[in-house]
């Protein structure tokens, strides 16, 4: 026979006054998620809404160059193009200085929306790695790779050389008095000159300027005797007759550069080439990406675009995100590398 608890009654009374309890708690909680989610639909559609529509306003492009720069006639070349396609002005920003960390900072710190976007470098990409801030692998995300290019290496007209092999014999004659200008410290032409140094065994004088365009200036002028700079920038100083162009920093002669031969002809074994790609602030919205991704592919691929690039020394050379994240991955790990093997450091 079952034995009664003496409180039975009232045991069970709680048990089912516990239960409603939370029958009740659960819907309420299932009544609070379901407001909750009726009050975020509108902003998440809106949200959804905005990008759908991108570009709905006039779009930044920042270059942490100066004007006249290969990442400026990159920039400008490809803005006027993609203005004409999005019905919305694409305004190139110049921010030179620090090595590219001011231009770098201004993006990585720019809304997430798509409207601020970045024409990044190799140069770029090694001062943010010297560095350690801003880095393009950590604090950007990849929208696409852009174009390739030659770097060439200039000397000042007033220097009584014509061939890489005469500078060479110029330089080693008189160590550390032949300066070379570049666009800052850990610059990519920083970094072309030190490698050539390493290689042909030469001592040059580096003067570090704001911009690798206003080395150019003062080379023209004769008050700098050499230089590295992206092809891109090189036809408005030649042609004055007051700088000119040695060797081309490629493993071979390209068209990038017309009739100029390659450093390694002189110095065996020097090889070098520069890049472009886009990069946009962390936490930018994918279909933001894609949209301005797909956007490139269709500029890139028009033959007259490809034919200015040429013009300019660049060469069409696309890539989307992901294949330029793991490019990027690659470059800093290999820009790492180097600027520890040659104690390379920020200057202070």
């Amino acid at each position: 026979m079952m034995m009664r608890h003496p409180n039975q009654q009232a045991l069970l009374a709680n048990m089912t006054r516990g239960y409603r309890m939370k029958t009740a708690t659960r819907r309420g909680a299932r009544a609070c998620a379901a407001v909750f989610a009726l009050l975020l639909a509108p902003a998440a559609n809106a949200a959804d809404a905005a990008n759908a529509a991108y570009p709905t306003k006039p779009i930044r492009m920042m270059t942490a160059t100066t004007i006249g720069s290969g990442p400026d006639v990159l920039a400008r070349m490809l803005g006027t193009r993609l203005s004409e396609m999005w019905g919305q002005q694409v305004v190139v920003d110049n921010r030179a200085g620090a090595s590219g960390l001011i231009g770098a900072e201004l993006v990585a710190k720019a809304a997430p929306d798509g409207y601020t976007l970045w024409m990044a470098t190799m140069t770029q990409l090694i001062s943010t790695t010297m560095y350690q801030k801003y880095m393009m692998t950590r604090d950007f995300v990849p929208v696409a790779g852009v174009a390739s290019t030659a770097f060439v290496v200039s000397v000042s007209a007033t220097l009584p050389v014509k061939t890489m092999a005469e500078f060479v014999a110029y330089a080693k004659a008189r160590p550390g008095q032949v300066m070379y200008g570049s666009g800052g410290q850990g610059s990519t032409p920083h970094l072309c000159m030190e490698l050539l140094q390493s290689l042909a065994g030469i001592k040059l004088a580096h003067v570090p300027y704001k911009g690798s365009v206003i080395a150019l200036t003062d080379m023209m002028g004769g008050q700098m005797h050499s230089t590295c700079a992206a092809a891109p920038a090189m036809p408005p100083f030649v042609q004055g007759g007051k700088v000119r162009s040695l060797a081309v920093t490629t493993r071979e002669s390209t068209q990038l550069a017309p009739g100029l031969p390659p450093v390694a002809d002189a110095v065996p074994g020097y090889e070098l080439v520069g890049w472009y790609g886009i990069l946009a602030p962390r936490g930018t919205p994918k279909d933001v990406i894609t949209k301005i991704n797909k956007a490139l592919v269709e500029v890139l691929r028009l033959p007259d675009v490809q034919a200015r690039l040429n013009a300019v020394g660049a060469e069409a050379a696309y890539s989307g995100p992901a294949e330029f994240g793991v490019f990027l991955q690659k470059e800093t790990a290999r820009w790492e590398k180097v600027l520890r093997e040659a104690n390379i450091k920020p200057s202070e």
